[in-house]
């Protein structure tokens, strides 16, 4: 869940802030399967994931420094189906989806967008419905690179290696188990933006522990994500993934 609610490219947004404090490398680091098999468990344990069949998630998003307040509504399904919008007041609404292999989005800033290349393969990735279940599918190759400070919180660094695009750096927290931050470089049509998402405030949503509060970093800008709800095994109506019209007229061309 964590990877979706980045909402990579949606907002347009946001660049790293300095890498946290290094603890001392001489400890000896669990292996990376070992923290993120244990992330499973603590978050509800891999029985209660593979009995999701669908997730409608709402929240909020706020950039405050902008003064600037929206909703967010969120529809995921298997494998990879999913469809946000975002309506931001003075804005107007933002739309993205991923059904079939194909990724878009939509903006009254940018107007319609298929995704292509490595920013479409990573939008799939982040669409993958149970992405934290299926990380070995996902990041063939993961290793602990070393213990960080978040928050507080001494933290396992693991790097994520997928088998196309860019690596994902995520922090475990040695004391729960629970993912804390996520570190990557987003990929959209503005180009590469170094983004960093900082989440807290677990709660149980139908047998799964998921964040409420998102902070997301990059480009010198700043918003956050309060989710407020999530419902799972909910029937979604098919069409719901179904881009929009200006998506299919470009899809012909």
């Amino acid at each position: 869940m964590i990877k979706r609610l980045a909402l990579i490219g949606i907002a347009g947004a946001v660049a790293a802030l300095a890498a946290p404090q290094e603890a001392a490398k001489s400890e000896a680091l669990p292996k990376a399967e070992t923290i993120l098999d244990r992330s499973i468990e603590v978050t509800g344990g891999k029985a209660a994931y593979q009995k999701r069949t669908s997730e409608i998630t709402t929240g909020t998003m706020e950039f405050a420094a902008q003064g600037l307040k929206g909703a967010v509504m969120q529809y995921s399904a298997p494998p990879d189906k999913s469809y946000t919008v975002i309506e931001l007041e003075g804005i107007g609404k933002i739309e993205s989806g991923t059904i079939d292999g194909m990724a878009w989005d939509k903006n009254a800033m940018t107007g319609p967008h298929v995704k292509s290349g490595e920013e479409k393969t990573q939008a799939l990735r982040e669409a993958t419905f149970n992405s934290s279940l299926n990380w070995r599918q996902l990041y063939p190759k993961v290793e602990t690179v070393g213990v960080a400070t978040v928050d507080g919180e001494e933290c396992y660094k693991v790097l994520m290696t997928p088998a196309e695009g860019k690596p994902v750096t995520a922090y475990f927290q040695k004391k729960s188990g629970l993912a804390v931050k996520r570190e990557m470089v987003a990929v959209n049509q503005m180009g590469e933006i170094q983004m960093e998402v900082i989440v807290s405030e677990y709660k149980d949503f139908g047998g799964i522990l998921a964040p409420t509060k998102m902070i997301n970093r990059a480009a010198g800008q700043e918003f956050m994500m309060t989710i407020q709800s999530v419902k799972t095994n909910e029937e979604i109506p098919a069409d719901k993934f179904d881009p929009p019209a200006e998506i299919k007229a470009l899809l012909k061309k």
